[in-house]
């Protein structure tokens, strides 16, 4: 499926080691809370368990994906945190065997058993993470993620591509391909430059 991307996508600002190991985990857990919150039950949940596939599993100790994930289910921003904060609240959850879900409510997680590292492959991507919300009905509410490299996360159906899709078709420059893109350029005048064919697009992504 063809679909948009902003240069604020492909050029990330974040925590390493790793864009798939690190960065993408970390999104992964923001995206879950908010599922937990547009379906109504962040405040219902009692526990998170993720269990980590595949590449992840492997070598995801090495690059700290454990760490992302908690600090990522605390609702720390991985663009904006203060690099001296990271150590100070993964600390504080191994320690306290606790979690501040959202920075919002203090649950029961403890990592050596609320991260579980599977050494199976799920079928759709080599680094798949999946996410348990226990709730205090006796239910649970569950999600999939795949972190595809480069800080992208996406789930099996791609909703969000879909999303993407929809965004592209209301560009005021239609461009696939480097080609058209020139061709664009070379029927505006001298003063049209480049950035600024991007940068009309650009305007639509940051409208969404």
């Amino acid at each position: 499926m063809e679909e948009c991307i902003s240069v604020f996508d492909m050029l990330k600002i974040g925590v390493g080691p790793s864009s798939s190991h690190t960065l993408g985990p970390w999104k992964a857990a923001e995206r879950f809370l908010n599922e937990l919150k547009d379906n109504d039950l962040f405040q219902n949940t009692i526990r998170i368990q993720v269990d980590l596939y595949g590449s992840l599993s492997l070598t995801g100790k090495g690059h700290a994906t454990d760490f992302a994930i908690m600090l990522g289910l605390s609702g720390q921003d991985p663009e904006y945190i203060p690099i001296e904060n990271i150590s100070k609240i993964t600390k504080s959850i191994t320690t306290n065997d606790q979690i501040l879900l959202g920075n919002e409510i203090t649950i029961p997680f403890k990592l050596t058993q609320d991260i579980i590292f599977n050494k199976e492959f799920l079928p759709f991507h080599a680094n798949g993470l999946k996410f348990t919300a226990y709730l205090n009905n006796n239910s649970n509410y569950t999600s999939t993620f795949y972190s595809i490299g480069g800080g992208f996360v996406v789930k099996e159906e791609r909703i969000n591509a879909k999303k993407k899709l929809e965004i592209k078709c209301s560009f005021p420059f239609q461009v696939s391909n480097a080609a058209e893109y020139l061709s664009i350029v070379q029927l505006k005048t001298r003063k049209f430059q480049k950035s600024c064919l991007k940068m009309k697009n650009q305007c639509v992504l940051k409208k969404k």
